[in-house]
């Protein structure tokens, strides 16, 4: 069964609501049934076109939704009329485990997963282009696209569409009229990174944004020349997903993304708020610049395959394998050899180091050893002979945090340095930074209590000191 951390977490991955205590008091509500408590939710919420219901988005000024990303402080938050709503509760329970997980510039951080949403995309476009999408999947489930081809694209072209209304007379980026993973595979194809824009239409910024940087000349022009770019308003159903997908929290809101391996895809850098055409423009040259040794990799990997297998076909057979057999084993025989003397000389250049780090260790531990000994030998010697009782000497206690008591009498007029080096004597510490703290009322006697007197200090003729380790 699951408890109450999971449906709660559960809860609030489904419905992209962040605040705990309200997706507790709503499952509470519904006595933590989370399949009941979602259902009302969604459908409490719901603004559904008339063919085909989607659940709405709050509008709710202390909830989140997927669509009405949470603004930073000095912003309020985007109210989206007459939005299409997020998917139903079966996409989202198979979405649930998937998103994309914002990495460093760098492409091998940056390599990250929409996972399993992109693998069921590929795969169903795939099914789709041969008339085999109507099969079942894994343990009798369909293997139905989760968004149709023919409606993403339909989704891009009125995007296109309505952009080119509303910007047509200015130069802009020639978004592609196709789904997401189409242009995705178009970037792959061409060895371009895949320029994102999501569209928030009655977000403040948005018109200026597109205006003054995202159709400018400059900014349209290098996209157009060195990106695939793909564009989505958040109203509709995919570009809606990818809001969620990449947990867009602000806009205008653009991101730069690659296919990876492992039908996976690589979120490079994601560009949230206002930004001017200088800050882009120097965003995505750099993003550009980092990514051409892979972009330029693959490409020159596609060329050799070609042109190996362009050779493979004007050579003969027979002579190509001997050739190619004979320089596979010279050439194998040659970096068996370089890779036993690799191995031999890092071998002894790790053991030399080692030995090297071992010596210093030993040597280092001793010499500590040796200076707190004499360190506990000067302070034993400072505090000299234990005063016999009397009217003016104080008993110490101390206590350790290990358990351990240690007791000694002290002259009314030592300081508290003189606890101090007592304490030190005994060598009962690992460590050095600690504090000497008493109890009801509490009394950290610090470095600026080091001079007093134990009289001055309030512990004569007696008192119980705890030793307290600082962090």
């Amino acid at each position: 069964m699951v408890d109450v951390a999971d449906k709660l977490a559960y809860f609030q991955a489904i419905t992209g609501l962040e605040d705990p205590d309200l997706c507790t008091d709503i499952l509470a509500a519904h006595g933590w049934d989370l399949e009941l408590a979602i259902s009302s939710f969604t459908s409490n919420n719901a603004d559904p076109p008339p063919e085909e219901p989607i659940a709405g988005t709050s509008s709710t000024a202390d909830t989140v939704s997927a669509i009405q990303p949470r603004e930073a402080s000095s912003q309020r938050p985007e109210s989206v009329p007459n939005a299409v709503g997020p998917p139903g509760l079966a996409w989202k329970l198979v979405t649930l485990p998937i998103s994309i997980i914002s990495g460093s510039l760098g492409l091998v951080s940056g390599a990250i997963g929409l996972g399993l949403w992109a693998a069921g995309g590929v795969l169903s476009y795939s099914l789709g282009m041969i008339g085999l999408n109507s099969g079942s999947g894994r343990g009798g489930e369909s293997s139905e696209r989760l968004v149709p081809v023919s409606a993403a694209a339909s989704e891009a072209m009125e995007f296109v569409a309505g952009f080119e209304r509303d910007y047509g007379g200015r130069t802009r980026p020639n978004f592609v009229s196709e789904g997401f993973m189409d242009a995705l595979q178009r970037s792959r194809n061409e060895f371009k990174l895949l320029f994102v824009y999501l569209h928030s239409p009655d977000h403040p910024d948005t018109p200026l944004f597109c205006e003054r940087t995202l159709c400018s000349e400059v900014l349209a022009a290098f996209v157009n020349e060195n990106f695939v770019a793909w564009g989505g308003s958040i109203r509709a159903s995919e570009g809606f997903k990818m809001s969620n997908s990449l947990k867009a929290s602000r806009y205008p809101f653009c991101a730069v993304v690659m296919a990876a391996t492992n039908q996976r895809i690589a979120l490079l850098q994601q560009v949230e708020g206002p930004t001017t055409l200088e800050e882009l423009l120097t965003i995505l040259q750099r993003v550009l610049e980092e990514s051409a040794p892979v972009l330029v990799s693959a490409r020159l990997d596609a060329e050799e395959r070609r042109n190996n297998t362009r050779l493979r076909e004007e050579q003969d057979a027979a002579y190509r394998a001997a050739l190619e057999a004979d320089q596979a084993r010279e050439r194998q025989r040659k970096e068996e050899q370089e890779r036993l003397e690799r191995e031999a000389a890092e071998a002894e250049r790790k053991r030399k180091e080692e030995e090297e780090a071992r010596e210093r260790a030993e040597r280092e531990a001793a010499e500590k050893e040796a200076a707190l000994a004499r360190i506990r030998q000067e302070k034993a010697l400072s505090l000299g002979d234990e005063p016999e009782k009397g009217p003016n000497v104080t008993q110490v206690l101390v206590r350790f945090p290990t358990g351990a008591r240690k007791e000694r009498r002290f002259h009314s007029t030592a300081t508290i340095q003189t606890v101090y080096d007592y304490v030190d004597s005994l060598g009962c510490l690992d460590v050095e930074s600690y504090s000497l703290v008493s109890n009801f009322p509490r009394v950290v006697y610090g470095s600026e209590k080091l001079l007093l007197s134990l009289k001055e200090a309030g512990l004569h003729p007696q008192a119980s000191l705890f030793v307290e380790l600082n962090s």
